[in-house]
């Protein structure tokens, strides 16, 4: 149990709903996608109806030097939405959205999951570029980043961003944009998590179908290798308009999929088109005469459809545990290490696959933007690595946590130093202090984090100030802060 009450909130005034344990609603509310952290209970959870909430709720914890978990859509892989004894400020109930039907600019309370901004943009023909899981929230995918089936399109979600509003941790509410508060906007895009709390974001939208492609296609497991080792030239050349994730897994139930092959480790394309449909077959040139799949599923789709692709993967009330990195080319080396990995890989358990590593696809669009123009770092990442391991009891843990970082300590020595902070587990300072790039960036990260939270009262994340002091610690003791990955 909770050693804290928190018994003299909330004010007077609050609209929203206050759970401490034991409250009818307490244990629905501090349930993550991420079952590992099902036994936590914060003391308190502030489900807030509107900005004035949040600012009563951050007003009440900055008198009283409280840390604040911040939760929004909750699917961070690490749980920091709901620390155990915490104060938590929930806005998974502020839903509102507004699309405006000739420009597409859509703005977006803090609580909006990917699924639902993607409902409502395609309503007028619009998607905003974001995640590929439905059940993300926008929010904290937006602050780290924000990669998708778009990136190679039209660049990550943060290079869609027009603004942010926010609540500082001393209860102002700003807004921040390339002209209002343009420090604080750079540093939002990236490691908005460390500098205050994000209440509402409009960003750009493009057009998008209504009908695009997407779908998967499916090849043995001998096919990996020979495919990802020319992947590399296949898309240098495809239009901006395909994106291809490929995933190496043990074969889940799929349509045209022999029984035999289940548990089987496969190959698997998952494939987005969003250009003109006579030219589908054209942006598969470069794929068709590498292999020969066990079933094309490509087909005719809705964007719903193709951005919900991948919530099979994670379907939310397992145990999960993930890492990953960039990486500037997929070798045959890295592909071949990938496959044996996937075959030493724990034996299936549970309703969906327990084990997968992809290579979701950058390039593109996503080097339109510098490197400097903001937090976010993606200097020379064509590709990320992501191992994602899920399961079901607490004594697999061992088994499942172990597999994942041992991905991790395979593929390491090909991963570029920089990264993306939503995408692994907290690995620690000095992997947070590299993932933002040149020590100038962290620099500025760093006094951003002094002036808008100098008591680290946002500490619930992969958090600046510790790695800052990580490294002050370090350098007392005359050890060199490392640049390796």
């Amino acid at each position: 149990m909770s050693s804290k009450t928190f018994s003299d909130f909330p004010p007077a005034g609050f609209k929203g709903v206050v759970l401490r344990p034991g409250d009818p609603g307490y244990a629905e509310a501090r349930a993550l996608p991420n079952a590992r952290y099902a036994t936590r209970q914060p003391a308190l959870i502030a489900r807030c109806r509107d900005i004035e909430d949040i600012v009563m709720a951050v007003e009440y914890c900055a008198g009283r030097g409280e840390p604040i978990a911040i939760r929004s859509g909750g699917h961070a892989i690490d749980g920091h939405a709901m620390p155990h004894d915490a104060f938590v400020i929930d806005m998974s109930l502020m839903k509102h959205i507004e699309v405006d039907p000739q420009t597409g600019v859509t703005t977006i309370e803090a609580g909006v999951l990917l699924g639902e901004m993607d409902a409502a943009t395609q309503r007028h023909g619009y998607v905003v570029p974001s995640g590929t899981v439905s059940t993300t929230g926008a929010a904290g995918l937006t602050l780290g980043g924000g990669i998708g089936y778009l990136t190679r399109r039209f660049g990550m979600t943060v290079d869609n961003l027009l603004s942010v509003d926010v609540v500082t941790v001393d209860g102002r509410r700003l807004s921040a944009s390339a002209k209002e508060n343009p420090e604080l906007f750079w540093g939002l895009r990236g490691a908005g998590h460390n500098l205050a709390i994000a209440t509402s974001f409009t960003y750009r939208a493009h057009k998008v179908g209504p009908e695009i492609a997407s779908g998967l296609i499916v090849y043995p497991i001998e096919a990996a290798v020979p495919i990802l080792g020319r992947i590399d030239e296949v898309m240098l050349a495809a239009p901006r308009e395909l994106t291809l994730y490929p995933v190496i897994l043990p074969a889940p139930p799929l349509p045209g999929l022999p029984p035999h092959m289940i548990g089987v480790p496969i190959f698997v394309l998952i494939v987005v088109y969003t250009g003109e449909s006579a030219k589908y077959e054209e942006a598969l040139t470069g794929v068709r005469p590498l292999a020969r799949p066990l079933a094309d599923m490509v087909r005719p789709s809705s964007w719903l459809e193709a951005n919900s692709l991948l919530d099979v993967l994670a379907p939310p009330g397992r145990r999960q545990h993930s890492r990953g990195g960039y990486l500037a080319a997929i070798t045959p080396e890295i592909a071949q290490t990938a496959v044996d990995l996937v075959s030493r890989a724990p034996a299936p358990t549970g309703p969906g696959p327990s084990v997968a590593i992809a290579f979701p696809c950058l390039g593109g669009a996503n080097f339109d933007v510098g490197e400097d123009a903001m937090a976010y770092s993606r200097e020379g990442a064509y590709w990320l690595w992501e191992v994602l391991g899920q399961w079901d009891t607490p004594d697999e843990d061992a088994q499942y946590e172990g597999w994942v970082d041992g991905v991790m300590n395979a593929l390491n020595p090909y991963s570029l130093r920089t990264g993306y902070v939503n995408l692994s587990t907290d690995r620690g300072a000095e992997w947070l202090r590299n993932l933002y790039g040149s020590p100038e960036k962290w620099q500025r990260l760093c006094a951003l984090k002094s002036e808008f939270d100098p008591r680290n009262l946002l500490s619930y994340n992969k958090n600046i100030a510790r790695a800052q002091a990580a490294a002050a610690s370090l350098r007392a003791a005359g050890v060199a802060w490392s640049r390796e990955r």
